[in-house]
C-alpha cells in the first residue's frame, strides 16, 4: 500500500473508532517510511479544518519503553481537535482502548521554554491489542488522541527532579518524577527540535510541548475523574463522561 493509503487505513480506524491490524504485518514500512505517513494522517485533519498546535514526545520514560516494548524515543503532532480543557469532560465513544498519563507540558517561546505546566495525554493506540512495533506507532501519530494541559506557570528552577502523582478518583495509581522524562525534561524538547528537524518540521513559538510520560499509562474508563499532579506546578485534570 502507498504513504497515502496507509495513512486513510488509520485515520478511518480513529474516526470510526475500531482497531486495525499493525501495518507492518502486511507492508515493508521502516521509520523513516512510517513518519512520511504520520504526516500524511495530520495532513488529512488539517484538511478537515484541525489546526497544528504543537508536538508530543513518546517513549522518553523507561516505564513507556518497557510498557510498549519499543527502545527509542519517538513523536507525533498535536491538533486543536485532540484539546481537553482543564477540569474538562471527555466522551470515551470515540476511542478504541484509551490509556492515561501524567506529563509535563512546555510552553514554547521565541527563545526556549516560556513556560510549564502540568499536563494529562490520553493514548488510544489504533491497533488490535494495542501491540504494534517501532515503525506502527510512529505511524498512528505515536498513539495521539487527547491531552489536558493546567494552568500555564513560570517555569521551575530546577524541573529535572519534580515529583509527579496520577490520581484517578482521588486515589494514587502511580507515583513518578520528572526525572523519568531522559533525566530531565528539557532533554526531550532537545530531542523533539532535532528529530523534528530531520522531517522537515520546525517547533513554533507558541506550540505547545508535551515532553513525555513521568509514569505508565493506565487504562481510562467511564465516569473515572483523573488528575495529575507535579511538584511545584499544580494540577490538570478531567473527567470521562460515564
Amino acid at each position: 500500500m502507498t504513504v497515502t493509503e496507509l495513512a486513510a487505513l488509520l485515520d478511518d480506524a480513529a474516526v470510526n473508532a475500531t482497531a486495525i491490524p499493525q501495518l507492518t504485518l502486511a507492508n515493508e514500512l521502516d521509520v523513516d517510511g512510517a513518519y512520511a505517513v504520520q504526516e500524511a494522517l495530520i495532513a488529512r485533519r488539517l484538511d478537515r479544518g484541525q489546526r497544528l498546535v504543537g508536538i508530543k514526545m513518546g517513549l522518553t520514560s523507561r516505564a513507556k519503553m518497557a510498557q510498549v516494548g519499543v527502545h527509542e524515543v519517538i513523536w507525533g503532532r498535536l491538533t486543536d481537535a485532540m484539546a481537553v480543557p482543564d477540569g474538562g469532560q471527555l466522551s470515551l465513544d470515540g476511542f478504541i482502548h484509551p490509556r492515561i498519563e501524567p506529563e509535563i507540558a512546555f510552553l514554547l517561546g521565541e527563545n526556549g521554554i516560556a513556560a510549564a505546566a502540568p499536563a494529562l495525554e490520553i493514548i488510544d493506540s489504533r491497533y488490535a491489542d494495542f501491540q504494534f512495533t517501532h515503525p506502527d506507532v510512529v505511524a498512528d501519530n505515536t498513539s495521539g488522541a487527547a491531552f489536558v494541559v493546567g494552568p500555564w506557570q513560570p517555569v521551575p528552577a530546577g524541573v529535572d527532579n519534580l515529583g509527579v502523582l496520577l490520581e484517578v478518583d482521588g486515589k494514587v495509581v502511580q507515583a513518578g518524577s520528572t526525572a523519568a522524562i531522559l533525566g530531565d525534561p528539557r532533554r526531550a524538547l532537545t530531542e523533539g527540535r532535532a528529530l523534528t528537524a530531520r522531517y522537515g518540521l520546525a517547533l513554533e513559538p507558541g506550540w505547545i510541548f508535551l515532553a513525555g510520560a513521568a509514569t505508565a499509562a493506565v487504562p481510562l474508563t467511564p465516569g473515572a475523574h483523573v488528575r495529575a499532579v507535579v511538584e511545584g506546578l499544580g494540577t490538570a485534570s478531567l473527567k470521562a463522561a460515564a
